[in-house]
């Protein structure tokens, strides 16, 4: 089986923190990572243990030919392709739990608090973004193929409308407005 593509770290630690062990349903994990030749292609390797179990746990995925360097104030999670690791439904899902805990008025968390909330808005939106990635030029939703998750088909179930572009482009704006207010 080929190795799918991890285009940026975030993207590989998120999915495997939504991996958790095999053995145990653990996710915590605390891998030591490196750069290795598989497949004929470079590669980056996590593997360790499972904190809870102890089972051996490892990750593989395909290095990106461009490496995206992080940025608080900018979050991205890949380039401009779709992820081969995250379905739509599964993005749509961080982008809730990104943004569910945000405090109504920006003025009342301190100085930490905000910049906390403004980085999650701002993650959110770029979850958003990668949901965005799966619908195709000229279309007006997320196509069916781009769910393969169970996680994803459940997002999906429970309201469909959610993965049409123009309610994504205005969730995702706003989550972007809103961030602005905390910054």
């Amino acid at each position: 089986m080929a190795l799918r593509l991890a285009r940026t770290s975030a993207e590989a630690h998120l999915y495997m923190e939504l991996h958790p062990c095999e053995s145990c349903g653990e996710s915590s994990f605390d891998p030591a990572s490196s750069v290795v030749a598989a497949e004929g292609e470079l590669a980056s390797r996590y593997s360790g243990t499972c904190l809870s179990c102890g089972a051996a746990r490892e990750f593989m995925f395909r290095l990106p030919g461009e490496v995206l360097l992080p940025d608080d104030e900018d979050p991205r999670f890949g380039d401009d392709r779709p992820s081969e690791l995250l379905d739509a439904g599964e993005w749509l899902w961080l982008a809730d739990v990104l943004a569910s805990g945000m405090p109504a008025d920006p003025a009342g968390p301190d100085a930490d608090g905000r910049r906390s909330a403004r980085v999650d808005l701002l993650s959110a939106a770029a979850a958003l973004s990668e949901v965005l990635k799966f619908v195709p030029a000229g279309a007006d939703a997320v196509p069916a193929e781009a769910l393969w998750s169970g996680r994803g088909h459940e997002v999906y179930a429970a309201e469909p409308g959610r993965f049409r572009r123009i309610r994504l482009e205005a969730v995702r704006d706003t989550y972007r407005d809103i961030a602005a207010r905390f910054g």
